[in-house]
């Protein structure tokens, strides 16, 4: 399974995102934060393919597509 990771300080909350992935994933999470900008959150990831199509079309550089076998990988220190 795959996570969707967001820095929302780089977020400006334009969809992109939302509207590329081909099997609604993420959605919009219906709140608008402090700057103003409503940002995209995970809605169902059991359907995410890791085709990373969101981390490649966003703007912003906000979003990161995780595998768990990544995350894994990582040293403790890091997590």
């Amino acid at each position: 399974m795959y996570t969707f990771c967001l820095n929302p300080s780089y977020c400006k909350g334009c969809g992109i995102c939302i509207d590329v992935c081909p099997k609604g994933a993420i959605k919009s999470c219906g709140r608008i934060d402090a700057k103003g900008h409503e940002l995209p959150e995970e809605h169902d990831m059991t359907r995410c393919t890791g085709c990373k199509l969101c981390e490649i079309v966003c703007p912003d550089f906000a979003i990161a597509i995780a595998s768990e076998e990544s995350a894994e990988e990582v040293p403790n220190e890091e997590k």
